[in-house]
């Protein structure tokens, strides 16, 4: 029996070549059959990957501001409500508490969530830059939980307390008055009614559809959702004035001029940016998410129809 030659070997295992006729049997023969994986296995294959990409790795520079702190900022507030205690006279007017006590309230919330919170899909800047915004976002829902379970009355008696300015309604314009666009009996300014329609809201359009065809990044569902908005101002003309519009400030100016602008403004910027656009359409295949846009849906009509009444109306 001869033996292998090491050297031919080592310039298969190198070439990728089988060096004799038996070798390329056993290389070319099917491969053994491995066991399957079982579902728990790959569950925890699955949540280790998981793990692992969420990682923040420090190369070593920035070590102190991937850290969460807490026992800094443990004692940091431990010190300033000590001070409030026993060392700060306390104010004897009665809304003056209440306000710095429901602020100091949110604030040490906002401490804990920064700190705790557990980390979202973004990390730029920081990832603590998002938990911050997460508990904003948390404190804000909780305000408008508030908000719901009062009267029209109490809910605007307590705006007041937060600022004496707010709790009040808002004067409202009627859009849909004169809805000639040519007005041949206006003989010093015929284009009168457009003119009157040009405010602050049509700069507001454009950069609001703008940056949010950033963040969508498809034409397709921009424009369904700019036109849904406008069937949405229809069915509240009832409860807020300034919604009745003329059928050209809806469809032309709104739909087409502004938010049109916007979303095509919107969609350069992307390309010139070389951003990758995204296809939402895909998302109807998905039976789950039929389902959640619905309720998605019901939730915005709610906000949109509960808390104008509650605050302005």
């Amino acid at each position: 029996m001869t033996k292998p030659d090491p050297k031919r070997s080592s310039m298969a295992l190198i070439t990728g070549r089988p060096s004799n006729a038996a070798e390329e049997q056993v290389i070319n023969s099917p491969a053994t059959p491995t066991k399957p994986k079982s579902a728990k296995q790959v569950s925890r294959e699955n949540l280790s990957r998981r793990n692992t990409e969420t990682e923040v790795f420090d190369d070593g520079t920035n070590t102190f501001f991937w850290r969460a702190h807490t026992v800094t900022v443990l004692f940091i507030l431990t010190c300033v409500l000590v001070y409030v205690t026993l060392l700060e006279e306390t104010p004897q007017d009665t809304t003056y508490n209440t306000k710095r006590g429901i602020v100091a309230s949110i604030l040490v919330f906002l401490c804990f969530g920064v700190t705790q919170a557990k980390d979202g899909p973004f990390t730029r800047p920081h990832p603590a830059y998002w938990r911050f915004w997460l508990c904003v976002s948390v404190v804000y829902e909780l305000f408008l939980i508030f908000v719901l379970f009062q009267t029209v009355h109490d809910g605007r008696q307590f705006m007041k307390s937060i600022d004496p300015k707010l709790g009040v309604p808002l004067p409202e314009r009627d859009y849909g008055g004169n809805c000639l666009i040519y007005d041949p009996g206006n003989t010093t300014d015929p284009w009168h009614n457009i003119w009157d329609k040009m405010d602050g809201f049509v700069p507001a359009h454009f950069l609001g559809w703008y940056i949010k065809t950033l963040v969508i990044r498809d034409w397709w569902m921009c424009m369904i959702i700019s036109v849904m908005f406008e069937f949405l101002e229809y069915s509240l003309e009832h409860q807020l004035p300034n919604f009745s519009e003329c059928w050209w400030d809806h469809w032309i100016m709104d739909v087409l001029v502004c938010n049109g602008l916007g979303i095509y403004a919107g969609m350069k910027t992307l390309g010139w940016l070389s951003m990758k656009p995204y296809q939402w359409q895909g998302l109807w295949n998905i039976p789950t998410y039929k389902y959640d846009t619905y309720l998605l849906a019901l939730c915005f009509m709610f906000v949109h129809k509960v808390v104008p009444d509650v605050l302005f109306t």
